[in-house]
C-alpha cells in the first residue's frame, strides 16, 4: 500500500494532460467495430465468393490505414491480415466448400468387360462391354449440398466470430500499451519530482529550516520512484510483447501510440446493449445456422428412404453362333429390413438438440453480458465521480497544502501526505478507466474475445 500511495507522486500539475471522462470524441476503436457490426447486419458474415468456387476464399476485409502500429486503427488492419487465426476460419470455409462441391457431384459411370461360356467347343465364347449408371433419386444431391451450405454459413459466422475475438484483443491490448505508456511518463516524472525533493530539503536542512528525517523520508520516494519505474517499463514491455502476438506480428519493435484511454468512450444503456447483442451476435447467428443445417439433415435423411436405381447396359458377341447381342438390366434395392430410419431418428435428435443449442447460446450471453455490463456500470460511475468530484477537490487540498508549506504553515509531512492522497485518487482514477474500457470493448465485440486460444476459432466459446 505504500508504494501505490507514492506512485501518485508524478502526477503533479498533470491532471489537464489526463483527459477526463466527460470530454469524450470519436475515436477509431469505436469506428472500426461499427464497420463490424454494419457488415453483421447486412445479414452476410463477410464478402464471401459465391458457393462452388472454394478456390476463391475472399480474404479478410481491411481499412487502408497508415500508419500501421501507431494508432488503433492501423493495428486492427495490421491484425486482420497477420493473425493466423482468421486464416485457420478462413481455411475452414474453403474446406466446406468443398465438401459443398463434392456432395453435388453425380456418381460415375462403371464400364468394364464382360465375358462368358470362355473354352465352351473349344471356342472365345460371348465376348464383349458393358457400361452402367446409378440413378440418384429423391433430388438427394440437392439435399445433401443443401446441407453443407448451412455448414457453410456456420463457418463464416465463425470467421466472423474470430474477427471480432482479434479485434476485441487488439483493443484490449492497446488500452493496456496505453496506460503502460502513461505510466511510464508518469514514473519518470515521479522520479524527478522526488530527486528535486531530495535537493531542497538537503537545501533546507543545511539552513536548519527542517530536520534530517525530512530528509531522510524525500530519499526514500525518489528510491522508491526508481523502483516503480523500472517495473512500468516491465510492465509496458510485458503489455506490448501481448499486443504483438495478438497483431500476429511478434517482431514487431515498440513503438509510441496515439490516444487517450479515455478516448470514445461510449454511453451504454442495458436494454440497447442487450437487444443489439441478440440482433447482431455471430455466435447467435452460427446456432440458427446449425438449426437450419439439423433440418437440411433431417430433409436429407428422409430422402435417403427412397433407394437409388442401378442400370447396365451391354454388348456380346457370341463366337459360336457369330451373333452379336445386348443386354439391359435393371435393379433396385428392396427397402424391406432398412429404411434409413435409424438415420432419421438421429437427425430429429440432432435437430432438437440443435434448437436447445440456440436457446442456450440466448440465455449464456445474457448472463455473460450481466456480468461485463455489471462492470462497465460500476466502473463508468466511479470515472464520472471522480472527474466530477474528487480529483478537483483532491487537487484543490494539494493546492492549499503546497501554499501552506511554502509559507511555513505545514511540515513537509503534512504535504506529503496531501500529495499522495491526490496523486492516490489519479491512479485510482486511472484503475476505473481501464476496467471501464475493458468492460466496454467486450460488450461492442459481443463478448468474444481469447482469439489465440486453442479451438475458439471455430468453437462457440
Amino acid at each position: 500500500m505504500e508504494v501505490k500511495w507514492i506512485v501518485g507522486a508524478a502526477l503533479i500539475g498533470l491532471v489537464p494532460s489526463l483527459g477526463m471522462a466527460q470530454h469524450v470524441r470519436p475515436s477509431n476503436m469505436v469506428r472500426g467495430h461499427r464497420d463490424n457490426l454494419r457488415i453483421m447486419s447486412e445479414g452476410t458474415a463477410a464478402p464471401l465468393p459465391p458457393i462452388g468456387q472454394p478456390e476463391q476464399v475472399a480474404q479478410p476485409p481491411g481499412e487502408p490505414i497508415a500508419p500501421a502500429g501507431t494508432t488503433l486503427a492501423g493495428l486492427e488492419d495490421l491484425a486482420v491480415r497477420c493473425n493466423p487465426t482468421l486464416a485457420q476460419a478462413a481455411s475452414r470455409i474453403a474446406a466446406a466448400r468443398g465438401r459443398w462441391l463434392q456432395a453435388g457431384l453425380y456418381p460415375n459411370p462403371v464400364a468394364g468387360y464382360i465375358g462368358a461360356e470362355i473354352g465352351n467347343e473349344e471356342r472365345g465364347g460371348q465376348q464383349g462391354g458393358f457400361v452402367g449408371q446409378e440413378i440418384v433419386t429423391g433430388g438427394r444431391l440437392r439435399l445433401s449440398r443443401n446441407v453443407v451450405e448451412q455448414e457453410i454459413r456456420q463457418a463464416e459466422w465463425a470467421w466472423q466470430s474470430q474477427r471480432l475475438r482479434v479485434l476485441t484483443d487488439v483493443r484490449r491490448g492497446f488500452c493496456d500499451v496505453l496506460v503502460a505508456q502513461r505510466t511510464v511518463e508518469l514514473t519518470e516524472q515521479l522520479l524527478r519530482i522526488g530527486e528535486e525533493g531530495v535537493r531542497s530539503t538537503e537545501s533546507l536542512m543545511k539552513a536548519k529550516e527542517v530536520a534530517r528525517a525530512d530528509v531522510l523520508q524525500a530519499q526514500i520516494e525518489a528510491d522508491t520512484a526508481r523502483i516503480l519505474l523500472q517495473r512500468a517499463r516491465n510492465r509496458h514491455a510485458a503489455s506490448w510483447r501481448n499486443l504483438a502476438a495478438v497483431v500476429g506480428a511478434a517482431d514487431m519493435p515498440p513503438r509510441p501510440l496515439a490516444g487517450e484511454a479515455s478516448d470514445g468512450l461510449p454511453m451504454l444503456t442495458w436494454e440497447d446493449t442487450y437487444n443489439r447483442l441478440l440482433a447482431e451476435s455471430p455466435q447467435l447467428a452460427a446456432a440458427r445456422a446449425g438449426v437450419a443445417r439439423a433440418k437440411a439433415t433431417v430433409n436429407r435423411e428422409c430422402a435417403q428412404r427412397v433407394p437409388n436405381l442401378d442400370l447396365q447396359a451391354a454388348v456380346q458377341y457370341d463366337n459360336a453362333t457369330q451373333d452379336t447381342f445386348a443386354t439391359i438390366q435393371a435393379g433396385v434395392p428392396v427397402p424391406l429390413f432398412n429404411r434409413n430410419q435409424g438415420n432419421i431418428r438421429r437427425a430429429q435428435a440432432d435437430l432438437a438438440a440443435a434448437q436447445n443449442e440456440v436457446q442456450t447460446v440466448h440465455l449464456e450471453l445474457q448472463q455473460r453480458l450481466a456480468a461485463v455490463f455489471e462492470q462497465y456500470t460500476t466502473a463508468r460511475y466511479q470515472v464520472e465521480s471522480f472527474s466530477r468530484d474528487i480529483l478537483p477537490n483532491a487537487k484543490a487540498s494539494l493546492d492549499l497544502a503546497t501554499k501552506g508549506y511554502q509559507q511555513g504553515e505545514y511540515s513537509y509531512l503534512f504535504l506529503l501526505t496531501a500529495q499522495r492522497t491526490y496523486f492516490q485518487t489519479n491512479l485510482t482514477y486511472l484503475d476505473s478507466l481501464r476496467e471501464l474500457r475493458t468492460a466496454a470493448t467486450a460488450i461492442e465485440g459481443h463478448l468474444l474475445s481469447g482469439s489465440l486460444q486453442t479451438g475458439n476459432a471455430g468453437d462457440r466459446q
